[in-house]
């Protein structure tokens, strides 16, 4: 299955943690497809906090959605992502957007993401790597911009 992944982080080195997480993601039963240049974003939610470093990731699978999520989970858990506070600093985040156009709607998990359409700093890297992608609304990504500002960065 193919599955578009949001990558980012605003405590410590916020590249160290992208190519880490990054490497675990290509060892965890799935293979990368896309990669997204970096992204220097505002915060969403909490404002008082370091920008954030944000990319997006085209993946196939053969995990289900909650593996993949529990899979994503293990790995910001292994680079010390704290659950701390909503919205609030970590060292790495990794959100499953997009699994097959699939619907999904639990406790742990929904799908497409719910804040897919609304966030700037996914829009801008996701639109990089999948310039045509039709939205799991039936819009094209091409024609959905989001809230926040977004600047690509040369690392």
């Amino acid at each position: 299955m193919r599955a578009y992944l949001g990558l980012g982080g605003n405590s410590g080195d916020r590249g160290y943690y992208l190519r880490e997480a990054l490497a675990a993601l290509s060892g965890a039963a799935m293979e990368i497809k896309a990669v997204s240049k970096i992204y220097e974003t505002e915060p969403w939610g909490l404002k008082e906090q370091p920008l954030y470093w944000n990319q997006a990731v085209e993946i196939e699978t053969a995990l289900e959605p909650l593996a993949l999520l529990r899979t994503c989970q293990k790995i910001e858990n292994k680079l010390g992502r704290e659950r701390n506070i909503i919205w609030g600093p970590r060292t790495i985040d990794i959100d499953l957007l997009i699994y097959d156009n699939m619907s999904w709607n639990s406790e742990e998990l929904t799908l497409p993401h719910p804040y897919l359409e609304k966030r700037a700093f996914v829009l801008a890297p996701l639109r990089e790597i999948a310039p045509k992608l039709v939205l799991p609304s039936g819009t094209p990504i091409g024609e959905v911009s989001g809230e926040g500002k977004v600047r690509p960065i040369v690392v």
